[in-house]
């Protein structure tokens, strides 16, 4: 049923195609009964409120004057889309978004025929856009195809990218720059009369003005907004926008709050524009909504919260964050070595390093959405002597991986990657699962490769990696809280390479690696329960492997079996590869490798995804067992060491 009972010019909505025959007026009511019911969906489901809250009238006035789906709307990270995903027939399903089952909290080509290309990573938008574009000019059914990217992501490479090819190609696109960083009062004020005394037919030229003999043509109140478009990606303020001198027309700055002004400009660019057109429109984070505008992330990332408060309803933590754990080590290792500094891609609270900017903010850089620059600028200051901890996300560092191997391992640079959100990370779903950094870390030449399985192993890990200079090394974490373990003042510097065994048993023996090591321990309690001797080791070093402790595992126990969170080819393989080297041991040992299946596992509370993916303490005992049977099965006389 829909959140609300009531009936509403919202319940008159089932698909864009009933937008279309409304007046202007009753879009904009349209929009208001929008904007409430997305603060209360999102109020019980908790996600991006802020930014969809920002784009509200926008997405009503693109679905008014597009022919949606064949004209297809590209949302740039798609955490926006809550206010398109209720207007394109999924309204019902909205209390759903982000659990289990439900909706996803981006836009996802399955899900409907109105999402025309998954997102949750920034800056692809454009380059999808021209994609479809294309494929219309080589006679595919597709529409016109629209981009609508933010003033952050538009500011990443593969936007530049993006940009430049469809200047190039010279086609009718549209590209809408929703830029909620820009003061908007006085130009779009000045907006509003101006457009008001234009005759429909001269609005799009009118418009591109502000672009061509600016001074000349527009009121002085205007003239700022136009040269923050300017200054927006170039930093200069020239006679044409860099927009221009790609090739594309500018329209702007337009009020995207302001419906008539929206409707407008977009009608006019929808009738006029026969080449790549880019509108500028300037929107402000969880408008509409008080507790929104007044908090300093304007409700980015939210969880279920009380709607006539705005206070959210989060779980009391009964052990701190493994990211703030990242972000308090840091510190204390800036704090005893002025060499080590901190980079992050545009996430400083999301990966901690926040909490190093708050006390020197000399040394963190945040170089925004641009990885692959992150990586080679912490390349050339470990080049220099510094000792830079690049801290991104599993699913983030992916985009870098070029500049990893080039600029970093193959000159064998002591950078240092602290990556976060690495394995299932719950309602972002498959897009932000850090499931491959493993794979990706291990098979590059110099590098080493790391998980912690608790928070004071973290600060182990990152005391290691400030005190290492051999090469480039990284460590990995999950989301979320950590398991309650008592931490020291400052982490201990861990022998590269080097496991541990933490309980030691006779005939099975379970080597993690990583964060799963907690699942590993209740299930050994389980088999140690039924009879079975187990071992309990933590691995610490997917590479370099600790091959002693590998082959004690081997030879003094009839079975042995890894576990991680990640994907297939990561650890296991590893373990399994030097086995192989290594015939002898093989003699009679059974294997088996647990790790993520070769899948995307869909969003979740991480409970559940792990179990989706076989790994939870029951699915771990149960797979132990069978082995331990196939043990049995193959070698029934009493069980002995082998040598």
């Amino acid at each position: 049923m829909s959140v609300s009972t009531t009936v509403r010019l919202l319940d008159r909505v089932h698909s864009p195609q009933d937008l279309r025959s409304m007046s202007d007026a009753d879009l904009g009511a349209v929009a208001k009964e929008l904007r409430n019911e997305v603060i209360e969906i999102v109020s019980q489901t908790g996600g991006h409120l802020g930014s969809s809250l920002g784009v509200v009238e926008l997405t009503v006035a693109l679905h008014a004057i597009f022919d949606t789906p064949r004209d297809k709307l590209i949302w740039d990270v798609g955490h926006q889309c809550y206010p398109h995903k209720v207007l394109t027939g999924r309204r019902h399903q909205m209390t759903t978004l982000r659990q289990n089952g439900g909706l996803s909290g981006f836009t996802k080509r399955s899900e409907s025929d109105f999402d025309p290309f998954g997102a949750a990573h920034s800056s692809t938008s454009i380059s999808a856009a021209l994609g479809f574009t294309m494929a219309r000019e080589l006679g595919q059914p597709v529409g016109d195809a629209v981009a609508i990217i933010g003033d952050g992501s538009i500011s990443a490479g593969m936007a530049y990218e993006a940009l430049n090819n469809a200047g190039h190609e010279n086609k009718r696109m549209f590209v809408i720059l929703n830029d909620n960083e820009m003061s908007i009062a006085p130009p779009v004020g000045a907006m509003s009369s101006y457009l008001s005394g234009m005759n429909g037919q001269d609005v799009f030229e009118k418009l591109k003005l502000f672009g061509n003999a600016l001074d000349e043509h527009l009121p002085s109140t205007l003239r700022d907004g136009a040269r923050r478009a300017r200054q927006l990606v170039t930093g200069t303020i020239g006679q044409a926008t860099l927009f221009e001198e790609l090739g594309f027309d500018y329209l702007g700055p337009v009020d995207g709050h302001d419906m008539a002004q929206l409707l407008s400009v977009l009608r006019a660019a929808h009738r006029r524009a026969d080449g790549p057109t880019l509108i500028h429109v300037c929107t402000k984070k969880g408008h509409g909504y008080a507790p929104a505008e007044k908090a300093a992330d304007k409700y980015h990332g939210v969880s279920k919260f009380d709607v006539s408060t705005g206070v959210q309803r989060k779980s009391p933590a009964n052990a701190p964050s493994y990211t703030s754990v990242f972000g308090k080590a840091l510190l204390g290792e800036a704090q005893a070595d002025e060499r080590v500094v901190a980079i992050t891609a545009a996430m400083p609270s999301g990966t901690g390093v926040d909490i190093l900017a708050k006390e020197m903010p000399n040394r963190v850089f945040d170089v925004g959405i641009a990885e692959q620059h992150a990586v080679t600028f912490a390349a050339g200051l470990a080049a220099s002597g510094i000792k830079p901890f690049c801290a991104i996300y599993s699913t983030f560092l992916q985009r870098a991986y070029d500049q990893i191997v080039h600029d970093v391992a193959l000159q064998n640079l002591p950078v240092r990657f602290a990556i976060d959100r690495a394995g299932l990370v719950g309602a972002d779903g498959p897009t932000h699962g850090g499931i491959l950094d493993v794979s990706y870390m291990a098979n590059i030449p110099n590098m080493t490769v790391m998980a912690a399985s608790d928070e004071a192993e973290l600060m182990h890990m990152v005391r290691t990696a400030a005190e290492y200079d051999a090469g480039p090394i990284s460590f990995r974490y999950p989301r979320g809280s950590g398991t309650g373990v008592t931490l020291p003042d400052r982490g201990e510097i861990i022998e590269i390479g080097k496991g541990r065994i933490l309980e030691q048993g006779s005939d099975l023996a379970i080597l993690s690696f990583g964060a799963h090591l907690e699942h590993v321990k209740e299930a050994a309690q389980l088999l140690n329960d039924e009879g079975m001797s187990v071992t309990i080791a933590d691995a610490r070093f997917a590479k370099p492997l600790d091959t002693d402790l590998v082959t004690q595992l081997a030879r003094h126990h009839g079975a042995l079996v890894t576990i991680e969170q990640g994907a297939m080819g990561g650890f296991g393989s590893i373990v399994l590869h030097y086995l192989a080297t290594q015939g002898a041991l093989l003699n009679g040992l059974a294997i088996d490798t647990i790790c993520i299946p070769d899948r995307f596992i869909d969003q979740g509370d991480p409970q559940s995804m792990y179990k989706d993916a076989g790994m939870s303490v029951g699915q771990i005992a149960n797979r132990c067992r069978v082995l331990m049977q196939k043990v049995a099965s193959a070698a029934p006389k009493q069980k002995q060491s082998r040598s």
